[in-house]
């Protein structure tokens, strides 16, 4: 996977009445992240039917680039403040496009 596209869903899902603070939290990230040389898409979702759920839906130009981008201080901050923000643990996923893109 080292040299492949990666894409990332991580999905999050805020503590009774943060919703509003953990989407400030993740949206203050989005800007210095999209930055990042190896990002190629990092977009915020919030759950329609539950505004306690997130979803950040990523794709990196590989691997290395998404363990870079997990070095970050301003991420690392986040995953600091995961107890007092998340009701369960932050929940991430890998995938590789198996189809090609039209």
């Amino acid at each position: 996977m080292a040299d492949k596209k990666v894409t990332v869903l991580a999905k999050f899902k805020a503590k009774d009445g943060l919703e509003e603070k953990v989407k400030k939290e993740i949206m203050a990230r989005v800007a210095p992240t999209r930055a990042e040389a190896g990002c190629i898409n990092y977009d915020l979702h919030q759950s329609s039917d539950d505004k306690r759920l997130f979803m950040l839906y990523e794709n990196w130009v590989s691997k290395k680039a998404l363990d870079e981008h997990l070095q970050m201080p301003y991420l690392q901050s986040l995953i600091a403040a995961a107890d007092e923000l998340f009701s369960e643990p932050i929940e991430i996923s890998l995938w590789e496009m198996t189809s090609e893109p039209e």
